[in-house]
């Protein structure tokens, strides 16, 4: 059992290795060696009643497609399905799923619209943000106002479809020659918020290429400046670095120094110094164990210059071409239809992905 997920199983025999994760009543698993993976089906047909559905393609939503090059992960069914349930597939596509010049407030003079409709799309949303990062921070951003929903915060809804239009297709592409080193990335929109002004954090952590976990989050305090900002930002991402580190411990996989790319040098300034001066005195004690795994060597605080920080996507709306840039950056690619034959082939040579379910 996993020592952080305990829905998640390993089994090391000779050489090989056995993964199974549980969903639930589902049950997706895989190893290194066929024969491996078809005993522990066996073993689990005699055990309980189940329907084993074959090589993994679809789950939970996700669409899955395996090829030499890598694993797609898309939700482009989905995407269709729910342009069609709320009508919008039929308006004009855009290219980007928020405007720079678009700023929500309270609008509270402002028409009110269905609560339960608006609800709806925005939760119908959050579950694409599971493979469509290039949304997430237009959806959480749209998300904070489901309370009191007026006809401003939908017609903002309305432009992310409009997106989903333009970009039905895309999805997480995972290389299978993406190295395994860990790297993130964090940034912070000081004051983004025009109703309580807290800033908003953004972060994404890769594994080599490869995108694995990603959050766009109003902060729970003020930032008094940007430094204050962008360091509560990058304690966030440090904390995903721990969990991640414990989670993949699990799979045999150890790491150093993991580098954290931030775009304030004051931010790493002020982690980077042991003694608590008056600008940072009033900071909350818990945001200071960055300082900390910084000191232990768990992590390297690297600056990276702002036209190249991923996390920045996740912050606010970004001008067309830096969003692809960007998005593209991140692993959101549209990748065309795989060849079966070639998937066979991987699948029975290298690694053997099965879904089943219990019934």
């Amino acid at each position: 059992m996993g020592s952080v997920d305990k829905t998640l199983f390993l089994l090391s025999h000779g050489g090989d290795t056995l993964i199974v994760q549980i969903y639930v009543d589902d049950i997706i698993f895989g190893g290194s060696a066929h024969a491996l993976v078809s005993s522990f089906a066996e073993q689990m047909s005699r055990e309980f009643e189940m329907s084993l559905m074959g090589e993994l393609q679809f789950f939970l939503g996700l669409e899955i497609k395996q090829g030499l090059e890598g694993t797609f992960v898309h939700q482009a069914k989905y995407t269709r399905d729910i342009l069609k349930k709320f009508n919008m597939g039929d308006y004009k596509p855009m290219t980007t799923p928020m405007s720079t010049n678009m700023a929500l407030d309270a609008d509270e003079d402002g028409e009110a619209v269905d609560q339960k409709e608006f609800r709806g799309m925005i939760g119908s949303l959050l579950y694409l943000t599971a493979t469509r990062p290039d949304i997430q921070f237009a959806v959480c951003l749209c998300a904070r106002y489901q309370a009191s929903p007026r006809a401003s915060y939908r017609q903002a809804v309305k432009r992310i479809f409009r997106y989903l239009t333009f970009t039905p297709e895309l999805g997480l592409w995972y290389s299978s020659g993406s190295s395994l080193s860990l790297r993130g990335f964090s940034d912070a929109d000081h004051a983004g918020c025009r109703i309580d002004r807290k800033s908003t954090s953004g972060t994404c952590q890769l594994l080599g290429t490869s995108l694995v976990s990603w959050s766009s989050r109003k902060q729970a305090s003020i930032a008094l400046s940007t430094t204050e900002a962008e360091y509560v930002a990058a304690a966030s991402c440090c904390s995903q670095f721990l969990w991640m580190k414990a989670t993949l411990s699990g799979f045999g996989l150890r790491f150093g120094k993991i580098s954290l790319l931030v775009d304030s040098t004051s931010a790493i300034s002020v982690a980077k110094n042991p003694v608590l001066h008056s600008r940072t005195k009033h900071i909350d004690m818990r945001f200071h164990f960055l300082r900390d795994h910084y000191e232990k060597g768990d992590i390297d605080l690297v600056h990276v210059i702002s036209a190249n920080q991923l996390a920045d996507i996740f912050t606010k709306p970004i001008e067309f071409d830096a969003f692809t840039r960007l998005r593209g950056e991140l692993g959101v690619l549209q990748v065309e239809g795989v060849d079966n034959a070639l998937i066979k082939e991987e699948i029975e040579s290298q690694w053997t992905g099965i879904i089943a379910l219990l019934v």
